[in-house]
């Protein structure tokens, strides 16, 4: 797994606002990498006249929703961000873009996304007949991802996140609907949860969707705000959690990538991306002296209940 990166990212300038170019202060040295303009992949997920707006606030610098604001240079960024995503799905790499894209719905901007980039790859890769598993690990839960694929049997999507919390969707009884029943998976964590709980849940389902949905291709959509190192969540993961992912991906899955989500601190985002690609490389993580974390037991009691009450509601759909 690769890094996908380019100076381009930079120029989605949103002045004062925790989703800017100052993200990405300790990834500045990265080599550049050439990337594709993605504008013709957009309505695999985006109808044409949501395209349009976008277009014609970038020219204007208007805000898409009090949290996703717009500069001249936006929608070329946005659309530069969906072709590193695509390029990502192909090679199996990691596209480290923005700006980001889970929260955006067909048809709507919000919480600083424009464009859903990993849903586009994602629908990309179904169109070819591919079958396609998403984990997302961002502290928030990507309500735009689950919302274009929520009646659909091509892609399962999981998602383990800070609830309640933005966008306030995301609970244990939100599994989908039609053929797409079971193949939402919302795992709500409380706040304060470590890396015990998270790495709990990824353990317990990653091996059930390998052996009964077998996916051809997994896309990551990889937020780094659930650190303990990042004021935007209230989440206390370590760096060793992303390691560990990055690692359970590589051990039970052939092709994974994954495509930059949040994190807001730009220290501990570089960190986790390296220790995340270190494990997913299957070598030794870059940062190891970041203490392992552990929920309070009030916290773990919360959990579980949400998680007996989750796996009650996908009984019919998997086996446990």
């Amino acid at each position: 797994m690769n890094l996908i990166y380019n100076k381009i990212f930079l120029e989605h300038d949103t002045g004062i606002h925790p989703e800017s170019a100052k993200r990405f202060d300790y990834l500045k040295n990265l080599k550049d990498t050439k990337v594709e303009n993605g504008e013709k992949y957009l309505e695999l997920v985006h109808p044409k006249k949501y395209i349009e707006m976008v277009k014609e606030a970038s020219r204007n610098s208007m805000s898409l929703d009090p949290d996703t604001v717009t500069c001249p240079k936006t929608y070329d960024v946005a659309c530069y961000a969906v072709g590193a995503s695509v390029q990502a799905s192909e090679n199996g790499d990691f596209a480290l873009v923005r700006p980001p894209g889970h929260h955006a719905t067909a048809d709507r901007a919000m919480g600083f996304c424009i464009f859903n980039n990993i849903a586009i790859a994602a629908q990309k890769l179904v169109n070819k007949g591919k079958k396609v598993f998403i984990l997302d690990f961002d502290c928030h839960y990507g309500n735009g991802t689950a919302e274009i694929f929520y009646d659909s049997d091509k892609v399962l999507y999981m998602s383990v996140h800070q609830f309640p919390f933005y966008p306030g969707s995301g609970f244990v009884d939100e599994i989908g609907s039609g053929d797409g029943k079971g193949f939402n998976i919302p795992i709500p964590v409380p706040a304060g949860a470590g890396d015990d709980v998270y790495l709990q849940a990824v353990r317990l389902f990653i091996p059930v969707i390998r052996e009964q949905f077998k996916p051809d291709v997994v896309g990551v959509s990889a937020g780094f705000d659930a650190c303990h190192g990042d004021s935007v969540g209230g989440l206390n993961y370590s760096l060793h959690a992303y390691y560990e992912t990055g690692k359970l991906l590589r051990e039970h899955f052939k092709h994974v990538f994954a495509v930059l989500e949040g994190g807001y601190d730009p220290r501990w985002l570089a960190k986790g991306v390296m220790n995340f690609q270190r494990g997913a490389n299957g070598e030794e993580p870059e940062f190891d002296g970041d203490d392992i974390t552990n929920s309070a037991q009030h916290v773990k009691r919360e959990f579980n209940s949400n998680l007996e009450r989750l796996m009650a509601n996908l009984k019919p759909y998997w086996k446990f």
